[in-house]
């Protein structure tokens, strides 16, 4: 199925979901979900795949459940989770490499009837990648390069993480060079754009190829990062 775009009637549909979210009314509406969102996901997925593997030849894209496409179920079950059982957003992931794919840099994207989410890099780390990009960035000319690389992002029109700890970690002080990277909880950049240009496939496929390309030199430099991770 070549990717032509999603349908007009997507955004509704969503919608529709957040104001009549529980798993009756879904699964009453089943094909509706299958036919304006899954097949076609399915299709953006190996349209952008390609895509972005010009940029980075091992990057994955699988058009399945749990790999690039995520659940359309909530997992309700976690502590402070949103308790409405179906999700409203629609999100794709193309990770680096054989690690975890929320734990390897990756190039993401969802979309909602309130916004499309463009983003790359690591949205959290967990411990052992925490460990391994304290690491990295011990190293002055590593903390130097990836502050360069924030601020050119930043210079052209993109937004990145805001710090998540107060205190610097062992091994960092106030001193150091670019030292308030070690203060981060993640290491990503995104940008906020209208949802409806998930209607014209090539004006969107265009569009994320041209940002992913600007996100790049952090997306390489995170999955240095990830290369580097202790698993337990």
């Amino acid at each position: 199925m070549e990717f032509q775009g999603f349908s007009p009637k997507t955004l509704a549909f969503l919608q529709m979901i957040k104001e009549n979210n529980n798993k009756e009314w879904f699964e009453a509406h089943k094909s509706d979900y299958e036919t304006l969102i899954l097949e076609p996901s399915r299709a953006f997925v190996v349209e952008m795949g390609e895509h972005l593997q010009a940029l980075e030849p091992t990057i994955n894209a699988e058009p399945k459940i749990n790999k690039s496409l995520y659940r359309i179920y909530r997992d309700t079950r976690r502590m402070g989770a949103n308790k409405a059982p179906i999700k409203h957003r629609i999100g794709f992931i193309f990770w680096q490499g054989n690690t975890k794919r929320m734990q390897s840099s990756s190039f993401y994207m969802h979309f909602s009837p309130d916004e499309l989410m463009v983003a790359t890099g690591v949205r959290w780390f967990e411990k052992p990648m925490l460990d391994a990009f304290r690491e990295y960035i011990k190293d002055e000319k590593r903390r130097v390069e990836l502050d360069s690389v924030l601020k050119s992002i930043k210079a052209k029109g993109y937004t990145y993480l805001e710090k998540g700890y107060k205190r610097y970690p062992k091994g960092f002080s106030a001193d150091m060079p670019a030292a308030d990277l070690s203060l981060y909880k993640g290491m990503a950049t995104f940008k906020v754009l209208e949802p409806s240009l998930i209607e014209n496939g090539e004006l969107l496929i265009d569009t994320l190829y041209k940002i992913y390309e600007d996100m790049l030199p952090l997306q390489q430099l995170m999955y240095a990062v990830s290369l580097r991770v202790k698993e337990d």
